[in-house]
């Protein structure tokens, strides 16, 4: 996430993660196609629905989405509370080379939508 956070340079870095029950064991690397990517970002619809056909053949679940913020904070934004769903899905954003994870719930502490979680990363 770091390194395509990074790579992205000024536009927003995007991806899906991946794994079973609370244990994320693959950060993937989607295509923004957001039509404003220095602001906004969507994950690739293709990329998005091979992740579903993934996790229904037996793969891994689709558990949350990460995203880089070029020019803010590791916070989500009003925007990102407005595009979350409050389905309990683990949101993870990057920013100045640190990483924050999120809960997506209904009546969450930030903007209403999401309350932070502790997370522990695993080196490769």
């Amino acid at each position: 996430m770091l390194g395509a956070a990074v790579a992205a340079g000024g536009l927003e870095a995007c991806g899906l993660l991946l794994g079973a029950g609370n244990l994320v064991e693959v950060a993937t690397v989607a295509a923004n196609v957001a039509a404003q990517p220095a602001k906004r970002f969507e994950i690739d619809p293709a990329h998005l629905l091979a992740a579903h056909r993934a996790a229904r053949a037996g793969g891994p679940a689709i558990l949350g989405y990460w995203h880089s913020h070029p020019s803010g904070l590791t916070e989500p934004s009003a925007t990102d509370a407005a595009m979350a769903d409050p389905d309990g899905r683990v949101w993870v954003i990057v920013a100045g080379g640190a990483v924050r994870c999120f809960r997506a719930v209904a009546h969450g502490a930030l903007h209403g939508r999401f309350d932070p979680i502790e997370a522990v990363f695993a080196a490769d």
